[in-house]
């Protein structure tokens, strides 16, 4: 079964079931390694800014090649056992680093109290899902969250892991889930990661790098589809991308921008500390909470272009 059918079955099975609760999720176990190895070493480091670098990466190494490994080795003994039980594996595990299912999910628990008129009960479920503070939050303020948070996570949730694992399967997407999991772990930029999470943000940036690009081509060709100003949207894109903090986040940020145009970005509250987030896209309509419903509509059919895209070059290449 080639890489084309394995990788277009896991991102159905996500789409259909997403993650059950009830089975074991691959993340938390990369999780788990990454907290006892950073209790491990973090400590031997502390006070050099050198050699907590040089251990943080180190630990971004060793989360990184054992998760290709480990899964490496379970396909093989899967596929050992009976090619179709390690077809049936590689989707599985394929299917665990795709996020779509659940991105939306947590969009439309955002936006089911706010369509009640339940405003306080939207941002108790935005709270979930954004690190800002949220008990301040007008409609506008939750619906930002709630599109900005979807529009940076179609990267890492969805095209990212199609990215990779049209390239090398499962155990090749599954390193790349530890990178962003060491990213979401240590990849701070305060007193207590700003040297041992360097190496990890910085590979997160690197991984993120090509699917980033390709997600706001994806968006782009999104809005076509869809009647809206795909001109906007190349244009916000290569206008306002580059005022975002992240080499990356700001490409889709900016395409959903530009597609529904309206404009994200401002003022954010993390605790008490106040941090002003540059404007991306213009305000030619106010935000309201059907936006959100719009954004989650992008993100499917832009991963769903990715997907394609994807395909098409593998048989392109297989042909050659």
């Amino acid at each position: 079964m080639n890489l084309a059918v394995i990788v277009s079955a896991a991102y159905i099975i996500d789409l259909l079931v997403g993650d059950p609760p009830r089975l074991p999720h691959p993340v938390i176990f990369i999780g788990r390694l990454i907290s006892v190895l950073e209790g491990f070493l973090r400590p031997r480091c502390a006070g050099s800014p050198a050699a907590s670098i040089w251990v943080g990466a180190f630990l971004a190494a060793v989360v990184v090649g054992s998760s290709y490994l480990l899964t490496l080795l379970l396909l093989w003994l899967a596929f050992l056992i009976h090619p179709w039980l390690g077809a049936v594996a590689e989707i599985w595990l394929i299917s665990t680093t795709l996020a779509a299912r659940g991105l939306s999910g947590a969009a439309f628990d955002v936006l089911k109290p706010l369509r009640e008129g339940d405003l306080q009960g939207a941002r108790l479920m935005v709270g979930r899902i954004v690190g800002r503070d949220t008990s301040s939050m007008d409609v506008a303020g939750v619906t930002r969250a709630t599109v900005e948070t979807v529009a940076e996570n179609i990267v890492d949730g969805v095209v990212a892991p199609i990215f990779y694992a049209l390239i090398g399967g499962a155990p090749l997407a599954m390193a790349y889930k530890a990178v962003n999991t060491l990213d979401s772990m240590v990849g701070y930029r305060d007193d207590k990661y700003l040297y041992f999470g360097r190496f990890s943000a910085r590979l997160d940036d690197l991984a993120n790098y090509l699917p980033a690009r390709l997600t706001g081509m994806m968006l782009v060709i999104a809005a076509w589809l869809t009647g809206r100003n795909a001109g906007a949207t190349l244009r916000t894109v290569l206008k306002d991308a580059r005022r975002h903090p992240s080499p990356n986040s700001g490409i889709p940020e900016s395409a959903v921008a530009g597609a529904l145009g309206v404009r994200l970005g401002g003022l954010n509250i993390y605790g008490r500390r106040e941090s002003f987030r540059q404007y991306l896209g213009e305000p030619l309509h106010p935000l309201q909470a059907f936006h959100i419903r719009s954004a989650v509509d992008m993100m499917y059919l832009s991963s769903f272009l990715a997907l394609l895209f994807g395909i098409l070059v593998l048989h392109i290449l297989s042909s050659q």
